[in-house]
């Protein structure tokens, strides 16, 4: 099961990577790490730093892809972004949170595919 889960997340993460370039974002930076956890993405949009996290179900038996982000991982989210500015831009630099929300039906297609922009506040 992790593998499959693994795999799915691998799968959504390239789908998502390829669905913002198309969208015209600049990816910075894939699964970026440091002692607080990781972000999926982080990408250029115009002049604002976009931390991206990818959510991929292949059942909503257990709620949509965005509905999946706890309160905890947003406060985590916010704080990774913040360590990221500070150690590699201007503190000043503009920056969001997105969700790239995708479902995959059982053939193994996305049948949705959602930029959320702005979904952590």
């Amino acid at each position: 099961m992790a593998d499959t889960r693994k795999l799915i997340g691998a799968f959504g993460e390239r789908a998502a990577r390829e669905y913002l370039k198309k969208r015209g974002y600049k990816i910075l930076e894939t699964n970026f790490r440091c002692a607080l956890g990781e972000v999926d993405i982080v990408a250029q949009d115009g002049d604002c730093v976009v931390f991206v996290e990818v959510r991929t179900r292949s059942s909503l038996a257990f709620g949509t892809p965005e509905e999946s982000i706890t309160a905890a991982k947003k406060a985590r989210l916010i704080r990774l972004a913040q360590s990221y500015i500070q150690g590699h831009r201007d503190s000043s630099s503009p920056w969001r949170i997105d969700i790239v929300a995708i479902e995959i039906g059982h053939d193994g297609n996305i049948t949705r595919i959602e930029l959320i922009e702005n979904a952590v506040d």
